[in-house]
């Protein structure tokens, strides 16, 4: 035995000391890596309930200021999340029927205005020396591949119908969790602290509300710079006379929550769409003021507003919206940027300090033993409100025992 304990600490001498830490640090960071792709795995078999409670996480933190209001004008906790629930369908609704209203009366200028646009462009093609004459064989070929592809077709068909039910599904889960969000999430909060070390909950409950308030104000400023884009946008495609500027402010207004990437790709399709229905020069100046929007937003509103609600540096941005597209498509690159902007005051949140007697206070406050039971009644009482008599009971008591 001792020869074998002998050689084993010739053996660890001779291992330099970096190389033990790092193989140390090795074997924990492939732990943690497995571990995450085993909750990765798990959580793609449930990503239609994952999804909408991050969509309902993010309206809460958008409406609760409207169900604070509500709830100091005397209306109950139920009625008042209820009511931000309805103005919340209201508005996308509203926006969904103006949006469509105006592609129902501008579909038949705009396509008469692309036919046009279309016979240009194959007379201009005609003049290079290009032959643009479609035969009837070349027809009828057409139509004979999608013949022989119409299961495909259908196959589609029933996968799309499949994704319109669990959009549905999605939404109404959604809905029904933001309204629980909305008027018991602090109680909510708490029950989830109780599965926090008692030593740590207190920083813990610190970062979860410093990293809930700055993803508040992110998802508030990021709807005040998509409304500006949209608006500028929408106005400018309106006076140079590009179709369906209304549609098009909407959809830039949806495209700019995913940061960087939504509003350039909205506002190319605002010039392509201005170059096919007005021609060249329309699209020039439709991309004048596509760039005089996005200087704007990027010089002006992104440091003046959005760096104040978020303190995140623009490469982090970037990297979490590529990061966020390439694993998880546009959910996310919507997602990214907010979990990012959580994350980031969480972090920083647990490195604050504060004075003893806070800490201790706030510690008693999530005490378990304080939880609210089914009724929603606390039942412990922390011992700085205790009665005084009641003390001077309990201190005489305790001498009687001792002697």
């Amino acid at each position: 035995m001792s020869s074998t304990l002998s050689a084993q600490t010739k053996i660890n001498k001779d291992v330099p000391y970096g190389l033990t830490v790092a193989a140390a640090w090795s074997w924990r960071i492939v732990a943690i890596i497995v571990g995450l792709a085993v909750v990765w795995h798990l959580a793609s078999f449930v990503s239609l309930i994952i999804i909408p409670l991050l969509v309902a996480a993010l309206l809460a933190t958008l409406l609760t200021p409207v169900y604070e209001a509500l709830r100091k004008g005397g209306v109950t906790k139920v009625l008042a999340s209820l009511l931000c629930v309805l103005l919340l369908i209201l508005v996308v609704v509203g926006l969904a029927a103006l949006a469509g209203q105006q592609v129902v009366q501008g579909f038949a200028d705009l396509s008469e205005r692309l036919g046009q646009a279309v016979d240009g462009a194959v007379a201009w093609l005609g003049t290079m020396g290009v032959n643009t004459q479609i035969s009837s064989e070349s027809l009828d070929s057409m139509w004979q591949t999608i013949r022989d592809h119409s299961g495909a077709v259908m196959d589609s068909a029933l996968s799309f119908g499949t994704t319109a039910a669990n959009i549905g599904t999605g939404v109404f889960i959604a809905l029904f969790t933001l309204i629980f969000f909305l008027y018991d999430g602090d109680r909510i909060w708490r029950f989830l602290l109780l599965f926090v070390p008692k030593a740590h909950r207190h920083t813990v409950d610190r970062a979860g509300r410093s990293g809930w308030r700055s993803l508040g104000s992110y998802v508030r400023v990021q709807i005040l710079v998509a409304f500006i884009d949209a608006v500028g946008i929408g106005l400018g495609a309106l006076l140079l006379g590009v179709p369906l500027p209304i549609p098009l402010a909407v959809l830039v207004f949806l495209a700019s929550f995913i940061p960087m990437v939504g509003a350039v790709v909205s506002g190319g399709l605002a010039v392509l769409l201005a170059l096919m229905a007005n021609g060249p020069v329309n699209a020039l100046l439709m991309l004048g003021v596509v760039i005089l929007v996005q200087q704007l937003e990027s010089n002006v509103l992104q440091p003046l507003v959005m760096g104040k609600a978020v303190a995140l540096h623009p490469l982090a941005v970037f990297l979490a919206v590529a990061t966020g597209s390439t694993v998880m498509g546009l959910v996310g690159a919507v997602f990214s940027v907010p979990l990012l902007a959580f994350v980031n005051s969480f972090i920083r949140g647990l490195s604050v300090e504060e004075p003893e007697s806070l800490t201790s206070r706030s510690d008693a406050h999530l005490d378990p033993a304080a939880s609210v039971d089914a009724a929603g009644s606390h039942r412990h009482v922390p011992d700085d409100h205790q009665d005084p008599a009641l003390a001077s009971q309990e201190e005489a008591a305790t001498h009687t025992d001792r002697a």
